[in-house]
């Protein structure tokens, strides 16, 4: 009876109070990276220092971006948040580039990813859930593209199918599903800190890695795409320093992404114009805050050559075994496994709500901007449940040297590709700060940007610095992510002139 004194006029059920969209902030968040991206950063940097400060950057700058987004969200409390926020500040065509890449890649491409990553650990307690135990063979379509089905893969589609159809119940189970698995799986990260801390600091990693602090060891070079920049490394000085602790930010900056993920439900927060605020600068801070402690854990349980060298880069994992032995690996998949599948049901409920939004403006599929009798977006769960599970399928073909073949995830590439593209929509979000300041001075602000326009400017500028040096040192992974926005230009014509008609 509550719910439905909740429905308001849009049809969706305001049921997410305060710490419920903080759990949807966190839960988002936190999937599978901090547990494996720290070994690539360990060797992009080179030091402990270096690690620790590509972390304090990251959190810096998603704190910042937070509390920039809070007035944007207390300003337009709708459903497609970030879209709705690039529509208003800019044009609907940025809104839509934004929409477009979200449903193709990044929500979607994401949420592929985690499914195989729950998929790929509970295959460490069920060893049948294998990769190369084959349903479908590996099917060649190219040189460097093939489908297959493995076991690994088809847990990774239920896992997909079974969260959307929970999610298509309503809004009362999939915020509880959250709100359990977001609570386990933070215990569980604090878990794992306080045995990094109090049970694995040992003096060989302390003294390893803290009594040379920033000297750099093993740090691996970092080629442009383009003839006329240098190929550097950390030993290069302050700018090799720069560069490295800016390529670093792909992995760190990827595993904080999904906090805007709250604004997307905007419409189903009670209080929306002050809780997702709340939630997005609470959430980011917890998660930031955790995920530092972990990197400090990491380096008094293992010397930073085993950081860099930890097997499938799984660093949690082998901080774990040195603590407990072998049984450190099965408490590492219990933990991840748990994580993956709190991750992914936010990122579900989420995502759909963006693709509601657009199909309202007539800029995708009708039925999509339509609720079912539980008063979530079915259709759209479904839509996007559809692409995300064919994102598993395709692989990518990989040989070594002695030309044996062995098989990646396309979702992988795809996502490297989209970080900058990631970048690019949240800069142009926090600008639109400025823009709607000016566009729409008198427009009711329940909350203002913290630091205005000092910290959302300082976001932009840094940002943007961070793009550039990706131009130039991850050439191959930023233009195939502007063409991946770009590809939705002539969609939205489309769409444009169907809505016109």
């Amino acid at each position: 009876m509550a719910n439905e004194q909740a429905r308001e006029s849009t049809g969706f059920v305001r049921g997410l109070g305060r710490w419920d969209a903080t759990m949807v902030v966190a839960g988002s968040m936190i999937g599978s990276g901090i547990f494996i991206v720290s070994a690539d950063i360990a060797r992009l940097t080179g030091s402990a220092g270096g690690l620790l400060a590509v972390w304090v950057i990251t959190g810096l700058l998603t704190i910042a971006a937070a509390l920039a987004y809070g007035e944007l969200a207390g300003m337009m409390p709708k459903a497609g948040g970030q879209y709705v926020y690039l529509r208003e500040a800019y044009s609907p065509l940025w809104g839509f580039l934004y929409g477009w890449t979200l449903f193709l890649v990044i929500q979607t491409g994401t949420i592929a990813a985690v499914a195989v990553g729950f998929a790929r650990f509970l295959g460490v307690l069920f060893p049948s859930i294998s990769p190369t135990a084959w349903i479908v063979e590996p099917i060649h379509l190219s040189e460097g593209y093939a489908l297959s089905l493995s076991v690994q893969q088809l847990v990774g589609i239920v896992m997909i199918v079974v969260l959307t159809y929970m999610n298509t119940r309503g809004l009362a189970l999939a915020k509880t599903i959250q709100n359990v698995f977001t609570s386990a799986k933070t215990l569980a990260l604090f878990g794992l800190i306080a045995v990094g801390l109090f049970l694995g600091a040992n003096a060989g990693a302390i003294e390893a890695n803290f009594t040379s602090w920033w000297t750099p060891q093993n740090a691996v070079a970092m080629t442009p795409g383009f003839a006329f920049l240098p190929t550097l490394t950390v030993e290069n000085g302050w700018i090799g320093l720069g560069v490295a602790l800016a390529v670093a930010q792909v992995g760190s900056l990827f595993s904080s992404d999904a906090w805007n993920n709250i604004g997307f439900a905007a419409d189903e927060v009670k209080d929306a114009r002050k809780n997702i605020a709340f939630a997005m600068a609470t959430g980011t801070i917890l998660v930031i805050a955790l995920y530092l402690l972990a990197n400090l854990a990491y380096l008094v349980t293992l010397p930073l050559a085993e950081i860099q060298s930890a097997p499938d880069d799984r660093v949690a994992t082998a901080a774990l075994r040195a603590i407990f032995g072998d049984v450190g690996a099965t408490i590492m998949a219990i933990f991840i496994v748990i994580s993956t599948f709190g991750c992914n049901n936010g990122l579900i409920l989420a995502g759909s709500r963006v693709y509601y939004a657009m199909a309202r403006d007539r800029l995708f599929f009708r039925s999509c901007g339509e609720l079912n009798s539980k008063s979530v977006p079915a259709v759209g769960l479904w839509l996007q449940c559809l692409w995300a599970c064919a994102l598993v399928l395709p692989r990518t073909i990989q040989r070594d040297s002695a030309n044996v073949v062995s098989y990646g995830n396309l979702y992988s590439s795809l996502l490297d590709y989209v970080v900058f593209a990631v970048l690019l929509f949240y800069v142009l979000t926090i600008a639109g700060v400025f823009v709607l300041r000016f566009k729409q001075p008198n427009a009711e602000r329940p909350y203002k940007a913290w630091g205005y326009p000092l910290v959302p400017a300082a976001y932009v500028v840094l940002a943007t610095g961070m793009m550039l040096v990706l131009i130039g040192y991850k050439t191959q992974m930023t233009w195939p992510g502007l063409v991946i926005v770009l590809t939705g230009i002539p969609v939205y014509a489309v769409w444009r002139r169907s809505a016109a008609a």
